[in-house]
């Protein structure tokens, strides 16, 4: 099997998470700048092979889409082009950021570590990781 890897797409930062290659467990991997993003997964993909991407969805409470969604589109075409043969799958994301600074919280980390924004993008795109692969399982 292959692995699986999310992104929690911000402007200044990607989050990123994989699976093992059993997909059992998701894990966080690293946070990139978005012009980065592209070489960074052409150069993990020399190593590890992926089967999906899955992104995070924005949207506002009342399910429509958030002032990021354009952002997230944009990522999306950028990944089509760059990896056609990889399919997409869009998991809504509401949430997520406040799940992972509770989780950060919980985690005993000092109050330096716990202001690490990476680690919540990170963290966050776990959580998604997480969330596709339990909606997913049969």
């Amino acid at each position: 099997m292959a692995r699986i890897m999310a992104f929690d797409y911000g402007t200044k930062r990607i989050g990123i998470a994989v699976t093992d290659p059993l997909q059992i467990i998701a894990t966080g991997l690293d946070t990139i700048h978005p012009k980065d993003i592209v070489d960074f997964i052409k150069k993990y993909l020399l190593t590890e092979q992926v089967e999906a991407f899955v992104l995070g969805d924005p949207k506002q409470m009342d399910g429509s889409p958030s002032d990021n969604a354009q952002h997230v589109k944009g990522f999306s075409t950028i990944l089509k082009k760059n990896f056609p043969g990889v399919p997409q799958h869009f998991v809504d994301e509401r949430f997520t950021s406040k799940m992972a600074h509770a989780t950060i919280m919980q985690s005993g980390l000092k109050k330096s570590d716990r202001r690490d924004k990476e680690r919540v993008d990170t963290i966050s795109a776990t959580i998604i990781l997480q969330y596709y692969m339990e909606q997913n399982r049969l």
